[in-house]
């Protein structure tokens, strides 16, 4: 039983990831009705902005210490971070030490930006075109963020350690631990879920944005700049990818292919849940970690040798024929 609970905790911590990407790609294609192979980028962004943030943080100065001598008897040089020259010695190193959670600050601004421009620059010019045409628009600015990442991170990972309080492990259940940051991204996500959830369902700009995801044309005809608010969406859709990557440093260390890796689950997890279903990607995300995470376990790989590699794709397919929609799909999206 301690086995299956721990795989539950192992799906739903994948799932988290699967649905916050998953969700900001349906925010997108439920409003622009655009296919966004870019997302996966995004989501690598957020990732980097905790990278540059930590970065920023441990900029230092040399001053030499002569109560501290080197091997020859020299006084030492030694690097102060700015932080806690700043803020002083406890305070200084408390910010460094929690720099992921902080980079969130540091992240919204920067995805929001991004995702702006990027709808305004480039995607607003691809409404109306198939979508074949969008995905590889789509999937080229992804290359190009990627390489750009590339370029000025370099191609290895790069560890952002989670604050000190939280690299441990915590009792989830009696008898049963688990890393803590892990548990902290669970909570998160459904944090950020129910913010979106929320946002959408009670406020009179998401109700408008609902309206115009339903009936665009008709929203218009009442005097109200939908378009305008669509953008809005777009940006939300990246702030929501960007802070999915920057709290998943700790869990895997950024690197330059790392949205790749994610977007065409993410893009299943989209399919299965239902194009254009907001509930059905949160769904469909946490079900297929959970089966990713049980399909992983030695016995399973032991009786059907690579099952954890193509299980997603399987339930796909299984899910697809039965339900051609997807799990909560509407009917006339992509028909």
């Amino acid at each position: 039983m301690d086995a299956i609970l721990l795989q539950i905790l192992n799906g739903l911590d994948k799932g988290s990831a699967y649905a916050l990407i998953a969700l900001g790609l349906t925010l997108i294609f439920g409003t622009l009705g655009v296919v966004n192979f870019a997302h996966g980028a995004l989501f690598m962004i957020g990732a980097f902005c905790s990278v540059a943030l930590q970065r920023l943080l441990n900029l230092s100065h040399e001053t030499v210490d002569p109560t501290k001598l080197d091997f020859l008897g020299n006084p030492s040089v030694v690097k102060t971070p700015y932080v806690i020259e700043w803020f002083g010695p406890e305070t200084g190193a408390a910010i460094i030490d929690w720099s992921v959670p902080l980079a969130i600050l540091f992240a919204i601004p920067i995805m929001l930006a991004i995702g702006y421009v990027m709808e305004r620059g480039l995607i607003k010019h691809f409404y109306k075109r198939p979508h074949a045409d969008q995905i590889l628009v789509t999937f080229g600015l992804a290359i190009v963020l990627q390489e750009l990442i590339k370029h000025y991170f370099g191609a290895n990972p790069i560890q952002t350690p989670a604050p000190q309080a939280l690299s441990g492990v915590m009792e989830v259940l009696p008898g049963i631990v688990y890393p803590a940051w892990r548990v902290v991204y669970f909570c998160f996500s459904l944090v950020i879920i129910g913010a979106v959830f929320a946002f959408l369902q009670f406020t009179t700009f998401g109700m408008v944005v609902r309206a115009g995801m339903a009936d665009r044309e008709t929203v218009g005809l009442l005097g109200i700049d939908i378009d305008k608010r669509f953008t809005l969406m777009f940006g939300m859709a990246a702030g929501v990818a960007g802070l999915a990557g920057v709290m998943y440093g700790p869990i895997n260390a950024p690197n330059y292919h790392m949205g790749m890796d994610f977007l065409v689950l993410s893009f299943v997890v989209v399919v299965v849940g239902g194009m254009g279903s907001l509930p059905g990607a949160v769904a469909a995300g946490f079900l297929l970690g959970i089966l990713e995470s049980f399909a992983s376990m030695r016995e399973i790989i032991t009786l059907i040798p690579g099952i954890n590699q193509i299980i997603i794709y399987l339930v796909a397919i299984v899910i697809l024929l039965v339900r051609p929609r997807g799990l909560m799909g509407r009917k006339g999206v992509m028909e």
